[in-house]
């Protein structure tokens, strides 16, 4: 039996609030809707369901081992794979590019989508981060990269681009937006502190003259050779000054600030901390 052209994978936990908006998105790429939920308690696999989606649970280690599980439940049915977090919607040009892909003869095998971020559910028009993420690709040539924090979907394959957007609505209140940074501190210190090694396969390489994705890698590692305290301060100068983020207003401020001298500075005490618990 020949795979069916796509499927929208969905990873959910606790997301009755947004996943009716996601879905409808979705579906409108494709009927085929696999959601991977990690054991809701607030009725998200009943609504999955009710929505047509088809819905297994598993429990949850991290987004890359959670990624893969599904990649490896759909590839032999499903020719392409389009991979969307809960909270990620397609605006509708980006769901007409990829029905056009669907119904044509693509030319690439990846795709990267562009991310709109919102913070304190305000959309960011240019404070947002790692705006191109790889989400659309031809089953076989995609996989989530081995890392405990800001994994990226990586294929061998040359990726092409879209000009539509998917909507990252997953701060619409600041305190959620606070719990979810607080654990991706943890996570973050765990794997800059992690011994070093040789580039390994499967990991998505910082390069300066790489893709968006490697460019901002490649910055990642310049930025964590700074001192401590001056890279936090940096990083907020780059992300309010540079990357305009002023224009953005008062939320601008408030995810600049927070971004960079709470949650980055977080990550540094948290490594500073490890370190002490570590020393003999």
């Amino acid at each position: 039996m020949e795979p069916s052209r796509c499927v929208v994978v969905i990873l959910t936990f606790n997301s009755a609030e947004i996943i009716p908006e996601t879905v409808a998105q979705a579906l409108k790429v494709s009927p085929r809707v696999f959601a991977v939920d990690s054991f809701s308690k607030d009725g998200s696999p009943e609504l999955l369901a009710a929505l047509g989606c088809t819905v297994v649970q598993r429990p949850f280690s991290n987004y890359s081992d959670q990624r893969n599980w599904a990649i490896s439940q759909v590839e032999q049915d499903f020719e392409w794979q389009l991979h969307l977090d809960a909270d990620e919607v397609l605006d509708d040009r980006a769901v007409e590019e990829i029905r056009a892909l669907m119904a044509g003869t693509p030319d690439h095998d990846a795709y990267l989508l562009r991310r709109r971020d919102y913070f304190m559910g305000k959309m960011l028009r240019f404070s947002g981060v790692n705006p191109w993420h790889l989400r659309l690709f031809r089953s076989g040539k995609g996989r989530c990269e081995a890392r405990l924090y800001d994994q990226h979907f990586i294929s061998p394959a040359r990726p092409g681009r879209l000009s539509g957007f998917m909507h990252d609505k997953n701060s619409a209140r600041l305190a959620d937006w606070i719990a979810s940074h607080n654990r991706w501190s943890d996570a973050e210190a765990k794997e800059k502190l992690a011994p070093r090694h040789a580039p390994a396969e499967g990991v998505l390489q910082p390069r300066l003259l790489g893709d968006s994705r490697e460019r901002t890698r490649y910055i990642k590692e310049l930025y964590y050779r700074l001192p401590v305290g001056a890279r936090a301060l940096s990083y907020f100068i780059y992300r309010y000054v540079f990357r305009l983020g002023f224009l953005d207003g008062t939320i601008g401020f408030y995810f600049a600030f927070f971004q960079a001298l709470w949650f980055r500075m977080l990550v540094d005490a948290k490594m500073y901390e490890q370190r002490m618990q570590r020393a003999p």
